[in-house]
């Protein structure tokens, strides 16, 4: 691609486009992994969905690989690629909120942080993530794991529409009642099938205040804890929503045990589910209470800041057996970065529910979904902590099933199994691959092949 080109480019977008030479170019190719370093040709800075149609249009005329930014927080790093073409979303920050119909349409660049502020003025919300900082297009298209998964869904279980825009530069209306095989298709399979540009869901009375927070011990009281986080787990209703993890405190080497809870009751029902956490043993940190939903949902984001380098490994535990929880204890204390967590997230409740071949999302099986969230700051350690989590993720084989969340792959990861994030729906999803981008123009993702 030559300059002449990119000028051709620019008279045909209302976004902004950004060549290696360009100010602010640096600041758009980086992503919330600072492992990920990858320099692309170009990127568009779309304002409008017809930006996005122009720049796969280019991409396709000139031969380019496509990658398309959301949020950028995928670890794996799909958002960038090398030497090709950038479709960036990040000024696409419209979200309309409709109190009647309570629904909520986001643009393809809002993150979780800026969803929950607009929806939470009116006390609604819809599944997001854990991190504010996610964005939703990303979370959405692959799963949506959050904490009101339990009570409501996944973000995929309470999309009503989205627009696409599809490999040949279409734009298109994705729902029930209009390309109904598409809409099946981008709920769970990830960025396969189009662009999304905007997305509407399903709101839900939430908040303002409800009780919620996290609870942590020394790490000496894991086995205990682990144990108590499994049995809430096994007694939650879908207005309880429970995690754990071993991790440190930040700024310093102390290892601990946490137990996140949150409950969207009643306060006064919410308050009688926390007690059996806060007067568990000797807490170090108790922040369980009332609190905000939007604080809720930002309550992690400091753990996980934008340039640390990350890695992941992560699947679905067949059962969370007393061996599996001494293996992770035991694993941990070789960690060798004290940024580093094991994370367990309890699905359960109405997006356990939902027929595996309703959505592209076929994971809908009650259980625990075990997380090794790799972090350290200095490149030189690179290789010693992804060794760290790849020996981890192997020692925790024996209690694990095949099946895997797609949002959690890593960039090592996916294509050679996909049987893991996608089951028994992978030959469906392979077949609309064929009919919708035959050509496999956006392989940039975990990638389904067309059959």
């Amino acid at each position: 691609m030559n300059s002449g080109d990119s000028r051709g480019l620019r008279g045909h977008v209302s976004g902004v486009v950004l060549e290696p030479q360009d100010d602010g170019y640096d600041a758009a190719r980086r992503i919330h992994n600072g492992l990920i370093d990858k320099h692309p040709a170009v990127i568009i800075q779309c304002k409008t969905t017809s930006d996005i149609a122009a720049a796969i249009r280019f991409a396709r005329e000139h031969k380019l690989e496509i990658a398309v930014k959301g949020g950028g927080h995928n670890v794996a790093g799909r958002a960038m690629v090398e030497g090709g073409l950038v479709i960036d979303l990040s000024l696409m920050k419209a979200i309309t909120v409709d109190t009647e119909r309570r629904t909520v349409t986001a643009e393809g660049g809002v993150t979780l942080a800026e969803l929950n502020r607009e929806t939470q003025k009116y006390n609604l919300a819809t599944t997001g993530g854990v991190v504010s900082t996610t964005g939703v297009a990303g979370l959405t298209l692959g799963g949506g794991y959050g904490y009101l998964a339990g009570k409501h869904g996944l973000a995929l279980d309470n999309l009503l529409s989205a627009t696409v825009v599809s490999a040949k530069s279409e734009i298109m209306t994705a729902s029930e009642r209009e390309n109904a095989d598409l809409f099946w298709a981008i709920r769970g399979g990830g960025g396969n099938f189009g662009v999304v540009s905007s997305f509407t869901y399903r709101a839900h009375p939430v908040g303002p205040t409800i009780t919620a927070g996290l609870v942590a011990w020394p790490v000496s009281e894991a086995s205990a804890v682990l144990r108590l986080y499994r049995e809430l787990a096994s007694s939650s209703d879908d207005e309880v929503t429970v995690a754990s993890g071993l991790l440190c405190v930040p700024s310093t080497d102390t290892k601990v045990v946490g137990i996140i809870m949150a409950h969207f009751g009643s306060p006064e029902a919410g308050a009688a589910r926390a007690k059996k956490v806060k007067g568990f043993g000797s807490p170090m940190l108790d922040t369980l209470g009332p609190m905000t939903y939007c604080d809720l949902n930002g309550m992690l984001d400091k753990l996980y800041p934008s340039g640390a380098l990350y890695y992941w490994k992560s699947n679905f535990l067949a059962e969370m057996s007393d061996p599996a929880i001494e293996t992770m204890i035991e694993t941990f204390h070789r960690c060798p970065s004290s940024l580093s967590s094991i994370i367990l997230e309890h699905w359960h409740g109405a997006a356990m529910r939902v027929p595996s071949d309703h959505t592209a999302f076929p994971h809908r099986r009650e259980g625990h979904n075990f997380l090794i969230l790799s972090e350290w700051t200095d490149p030189a350690r690179n290789e010693v902590n992804q060794s760290w989590t790849r020996a981890t993720f192997a020692a925790m084989q024996s209690f694990s099933t095949h099946n895997r969340y797609v949002n959690y792959l890593d960039q090592d990861e996916g294509e050679t199994d996909l049987a893991g994030p996608y089951g028994a729906n992978h030959p469906k999803l392979s077949e609309l691959k064929a009919k919708y981008d035959p050509g496999n123009i956006f392989h940039l993702n975990q990638n389904i092949r067309p059959r």
